[in-house]
């Protein structure tokens, strides 16, 4: 049960009161419902996978910890630099949320001063400085600096506020749901409204999967579940059947909040910064909208406070490992808090919530998860088919001599295991890093083509939302001509989806031939490799259905962090001071951190 409420508590904050409005409005209409239930399939297979990574660890951490230890540091530099962006982000986007609320509340005076006094006329930013948001993580960010924490009781407050709320959306809106607004035909959307088709799903199948990415931003803190392996008394159990259930009751949150504000009020009249407030106002609930603002306020509030408190204590742990500047692991000696990297980093994440809008944020926030997810996905199955340390060498040696054949036969002998070896060894081990390598090419592969045969249905839905002049940034479309849109070779498109997806499916058989650990773990995926590959696959796609300025921004911050890893961490990091030391033990030395737990993984 404590698993289950630390899942829950979390996961569930301003998901609830922005992502459903956002995503009826722009990308799925009242077919959101289906996103959210997507969105957590897939945040249930990560979880899964997430559960293992950190069973594999003997103590607590983060998804950063588990793979510095378990798989090296290259990996948990980008893993890490991702947890940065996760915080940061996420941080921004609760700040931006929550500044959406007071300013609705208030009667927009924010927007409408700062869009006259100070627009920005600039497509990828936001409409306008928001210096409330700002000021709120600069000011939390101080108080943090200077050791003020949010104590349990308090986060419990706040909690059974949050949950009192969504009940009484959901109890409160069934009193004028409209079962019209799931069926609205097309010529009653107004001409000026971009409402796709009408009816339940107006934007198609490709608007509910453009919209599934952007859930998963609701999805992101369960996997704090995962981080208790050494708490939980049944972890093998406890911490499955935790996720399943925090996830459950999510899902059901999310459905039964977007079932009840599509129903209410029509999904293209929906405001995607502060829905709730905007129909309430519009149904004339005057005391309710009050009443349910606040109870998100104070939601919001332990959300950003808990978001901002996480934040520098990555930068901390990379700095402690050299993979960062030293600076940000400084402890402040009267305030026992890392001052720099408190401070720093509210600065950044100010900076981001001031000047991009909340979409974009959450866009962000998304692909830089679903990529932490797909890398520990992949962790996992590198680790599954690791060498055992047990494994006899001469015995495989001798097995090799009897199977040598010509170099055709011996590598359909190794991928099809004709010799039935259950023992994961170095050749079976370099077999299934190629599987899953391949496995990860051809699913971005399948992924990216899939993304655009999509368009043919619903191509002027998904593209005219993003520039009226006939520039799209939907991966799957191109301009043509001004406001014409077509999909790239539809034919050849679907065709080649097929055969990729009959090459997945051949992967995925070949992979599961190979021999695996037989390491004990109080946690291990079931279904392997099969959940792994399922966990890649759909990560992989709901992020090539980003647009692509945010994989703009994503790959720029990618490039940031692989410069400061080439030009300062590689060099500063535990494991380089190591190779400097000893040049001429600089593999063992690498590989250290594994060989330190080899007989926990």
């Amino acid at each position: 049960m404590d698993l289950t409420a630390l899942g829950v508590g979390s996961t569930l904050g301003v998901g609830v009161y922005v992502l459903a409005g956002n995503v009826a409005r722009i990308e799925a209409g009242p077919a959101v419902v289906l996103s959210f239930i997507l969105a957590a399939f897939a945040s249930a297979f990560a979880g899964l996978c997430y559960a293992e990574f950190a069973a594999r660890v003997p103590r607590a951490g983060s998804a950063y910890v588990y793979s510095y230890v378990g798989v090296g540091e290259f990996v948990a530099f980008v893993i890490g630099w991702n947890l940065i962006l996760e915080y940061v982000i996420g941080t921004a986007s609760v700040a931006k949320a929550f500044s959406n609320y007071i300013d609705a509340l208030l009667g927009y005076p924010v927007k409408t001063t700062m869009t006259y006094l100070f627009p920005i006329n600039v497509s990828f930013l936001a409409d306008y400085p928001d210096v409330l948001s700002f000021s709120l993580v600069i000011l939390l960010s101080l108080i943090l600096a200077w050791g003020v924490r949010e104590s349990t009781m308090i986060n419990n407050v706040f909690t059974v506020v949050n949950l009192f709320t969504v009940v009484t959306v959901v109890v409160t809106g069934f009193f004028k749901v409209n079962l019209y607004n799931w069926s609205i035909p097309k010529q009653d959307i107004p001409k000026y409204v971009k409402g796709g088709e009408g009816g339940f799903m107006p934007f198609g199948w490709a608007g509910v999967t453009a919209g599934a990415a952007k859930c998963f931003y609701g999805f992101i803190g369960f996997d704090s579940v995962a981080t208790t392996g050494e708490e939980a008394k049944k972890p093998k159990r406890d911490i499955p059947l935790a996720i399943i259930l925090s996830l459950t009751i999510i899902t059901f949150a999310y459905c039964c909040i977007s079932s009840v504000l599509t129903l209410m009020w029509p999904y293209y009249d929906q405001d995607i910064d502060a829905p709730f407030p905007y129909v309430y106002d519009h149904l004339g609930w005057t005391t309710l909208k009050l009443i349910v603002s606040s109870g998100a306020i104070f939601a919001m509030f332990a959300s950003l406070l808990a978001s901002m408190f996480s934040m520098p204590r990555i930068l901390m742990a990379m700095a402690e490992d050299g993979l960062m500047f030293s600076m940000f692991s400084i402890i402040h000696p009267k305030f026992k808090t890392p001052l720099l990297a408190t401070i720093l980093s509210g600065l950044f994440a100010g900076i981001v919530t001031a000047l991009l809008n909340l979409d974009q944020l959450m866009n962000m926030m998304s692909i830089g998860t679903l990529l932490a997810y797909s890398i520990v996905c992949i962790c996992v199955l590198m680790l599954r088919y690791k060498t055992d340390s047990d494994v006899d060498e001469s015995e495989n040696e001798q097995r090799k001599d009897e199977l040598e054949t010509s170099g055709f036969v011996n590598a359909v002998v190794k991928y099809l295991n004709l010799s039935n070896n259950n023992k994961a060894d170095k050749d079976t081990q370099r077999v299934a890093t190629t599987l899953i390598i391949s496995f990860i090419c051809t699913s971005a592969l399948f992924s990216f083509i899939s993304v655009q045969s999509e368009c043919v249905a619903t191509v002027h839905q998904l593209c005219d939302k993003n520039d009226s002049n006939g520039t799209t940034f939907q991966p799957g479309c191109v301009n043509v001509t001004s406001n014409e849109y077509e999909c790239v070779g539809n034919s050849i498109a679907t065709y080649t989806s097929a055969i990729l997806a009959i090459g997945l499916l051949l992967l995925l058989l070949l992979l599961t031939r190979q021999p695996q650990s037989n390491k004990k773990l109080s946690f291990k995926v079931p279904l392997v490799p099969l959940i792994p590959c399922i966990s890649i696959l759909t990560n992989i796609y709901l992020m090539m259905k980003l647009d692509i300025i945010t994989w703009i921004r994503f790959i720029i911050w990618l490039l940031i962090g692989l410069c400061i890893y080439a030009l300062y961490g590689m060099s500063n990091s535990t494991e380089g001071l190591k190779r400097r030391v000893e040049p001429k033990k600089s593999r063992s030395n690498s590989t250290e951190p594994i060989n330190q737990v080899s007989a926990n993984l």
